[in-house]
């Protein structure tokens, strides 16, 4: 029988390694919440088709080999012992039917995030990575566990041309032209949630950053980091996981 790499493109097959990487990269800083939460892909080609986890795979388990692939229906196109997730789907699904950009959508339900997503005020400038995040921010209300189709079409209009989105009472999401930008679109935005819920338990007063500042940092976004967005930290990332995490990219 053959292997799922054998099956696939090279490209779908690369891509199979980055999402299993990233997966696996949320478990060690510790963003997983058990099984709960995804992370999709979409798969090179002209098919609308992406990759999304096995439910019921902790994130530290999910390899290349192991994920899912499905149509924007929640169809698989790809046997798999594996089921999928239906909130999941809703929510990725209708980022992905609506943003061609958005190559990769993450959705996360950590603490801080949700802390914040609880909070009237939301996200706040007081640290220079917010900016980043606020410099393409949207909010999304909560309606209940997002099993309602009719949802997606709120989220999207919510979601705009945004990359950084609060969910209301839930948690992050950001979505990315790769999954490497998705990914340290979900770092800047969650470090940013954890430094504000640290400011806040001071006691003191907070010190906002000036208006001014927020409204040049998308151009200083691309200095810092070379134009390269996400990819300059992936390589890093990777080494890391070969060495505590090993064994994603079978």
């Amino acid at each position: 029988m053959q292997s799922i790499q054998q099956q696939v493109t090279t490209q779908e097959w690369q891509t199979r390694i980055n999402l299993a990487a990233a997966y696996r990269a949320v478990a060690m800083y510790g963003w997983d919440d058990l099984v709960f939460t995804h992370i999709s892909a979409r798969v090179p080609g002209p098919d609308a088709h992406f990759l999304i986890n096995p439910y019921g795979m902790m994130f530290e388990e999910v390899t290349a080999s192991s994920l899912v692939k499905v149509d924007l229906q929640g169809n698989k196109v790809m046997p798999s012992d594996y089921d999928i997730n239906p909130a999941g789907f809703v929510i990725h699904s209708a980022v992905h039917g609506a943003r061609d950009d958005a190559h990769c959508v993450m959705h996360l339900h950590t603490a801080a995030g949700i802390a914040i997503s609880a909070t009237k005020d939301g996200l706040l400038p007081l640290s220079q990575q917010s900016l980043f995040a606020l410099s393409s921010l949207s909010y999304h209300d909560y309606e209940g566990v997002a099993l309602n189709p009719d949802e997606k079409v709120r989220l999207v209009a919510d979601l705009g041309q945004t990359n950084f989105m609060i969910l209301r009472n839930h948690g992050l999401l950001t979505c990315g032209s790769s999954i490497a930008d998705a990914f340290l679109f979900m770092y800047l935005l969650e470090r940013s949630c954890e430094i504000q819920l640290k400011a806040q338990s001071t006691g003191k007063e907070l010190l906002a950053i000036p208006s001014n500042i927020l409204a040049g940092i998308q151009a200083q976004a691309k200095q810092v980091t070379r134009s390269a967005g996400g990819a300059l930290a992936w390589p890093g990332i990777l080494r890391k996981l070969d060495r505590v995490s090993p064994g994603y990219d079978l």
